[in-house]
């Protein structure tokens, strides 16, 4: 999925802009990854991984090559989901005005064409788990896939997020034992286990 990055305002200059494209292309497939488990929709993990390249664009300069650049898209992808969740919130509700005259609704349907990475990625999660996942507060759920899926440190976790590594520690905690619950109470002949594992 090419992303245009001419449009996008920017105070970056030419050199600065090459360097990004080639840590965009470098970090393409983690962030679509990371995206495709935070959504759990290939179309949604195109746009977050869309609006997460286009955020950092414009912040370029603010980068710290210090810093590992996958988890400062990490952090700028987490903030992008969390805006995205609020915003869908506000707009699911649809208004009696815009029924139909039978009193039907239109809704768009979202792009049911597959991205060549998504087979792949939905394979690494499998339904049930995935459906937990998506039950989740996007807090709880980022923390338990930069953990458990991307196995980032704890400290890295923190500095992804913006928050300390106690609360890292207890989002973590929380996020597998609502996972575990889920699990359990809507699977239990195949999870019957997680109990003692988790």
């Amino acid at each position: 999925m090419p992303i245009t990055l001419v449009r996008a305002r920017s105070e970056v200059d030419a050199k600065d802009r090459a360097a990004f494209e080639g840590l965009m292309r470098k970090t393409h497939r983690q962030a679509y990854g990371f995206a495709f488990r935070l959504t759990g929709n290939g179309a949604e993990a195109e746009d977050l991984v869309q609006e997460t390249y286009l955020r950092a664009f414009r912040f370029f300069y603010r980068y710290d090559a210090g810093m590992p650049f996958t988890n400062w898209i990490y952090r700028i992808m987490s903030n992008a989901h969390v805006d995205a969740l609020r915003r869908r919130s506000r707009l699911r509700t649809s208004s009696l005005e815009q029924a139909g005259a039978d009193g039907s609704t239109a809704w768009e349907l979202p792009d049911l064409l597959a991205s060549p990475d998504r087979p792949m990625l939905e394979s690494l999660l499998d339904e049930p788990l995935q459906k937990a996942m998506n039950g989740m507060t996007a807090e709880f759920r980022t923390a338990v896939v930069l953990a458990d899926l991307e196995g980032l440190a704890y400290d890295e976790i923190a500095e992804t997020m913006g928050t300390s590594v106690g609360t890292v520690r207890s989002r973590i905690h929380r996020g597998r034992k609502q996972l575990r619950n889920h699990l359990l109470r809507n699977y239990p002949a195949e999870y019957g286990g997680l109990a003692d594992e988790l």
